[in-house]
């Protein structure tokens, strides 16, 4: 049983006896055995960064940080040493999906640039606006229509 205090959190022994953890320690030692937990630098499972998620989309913060939704300072710290959380890990594993996948249709180079263009596909809209409007299946869809060579 752990209460928590203002300043350390008690946790009772085996013995029975109170002993005082210091808060990050106790925080660390919880989340090293999660399922799905962030290693150093912001690398997810398999060993990919964020920051290689976002060069291999060769975006600049600005813009990646427009595609996860999520703060340009959030990003910097998962670039740096910051781990990632459950809903950012699972947002970067779908970005690097979505990577993989734009990968197979296009060189890897183009990427950036086609994310930040206006697409007749789209009814005018870059594929960026599209997945902040939370229509990233639209992108998808759009994979999978070039990739098989469907007519649409």
């Amino acid at each position: 049983m752990a209460t928590k205090t203002s300043r350390n959190i008690k946790k009772v022994t085996a013995t029975g006896r109170p002993r005082r953890v210091a808060r990050k320690a106790y925080r660390i030692a919880s989340t090293a055995g999660r399922r799905g937990a962030v290693g150093p630098s912001g690398s997810m499972p398999g060993g990919v960064s964020v920051l290689e998620i976002r060069h291999g989309l060769h975006l600049g913060r600005r813009l990646f940080s427009r595609i996860t939704g999520f703060s340009e300072r959030a990003i910097a710290d998962w670039e740096g040493s910051k781990p990632l959380s459950g809903p950012s890990l699972l947002k970067m594993r779908e970005i690097a999906r979505l990577r993989a996948a734009l990968n197979t249709i296009m060189r890897e180079e183009f990427i950036g640039a086609w994310l930040d263009t206006p697409n007749p596909a789209f009814q005018g809209l870059k594929p960026v606006e599209v997945i902040e409007r939370g229509e990233i299946d639209r992108i998808w869809r759009m994979v999978y229509e070039v990739g098989s060579g469907e007519p649409t």
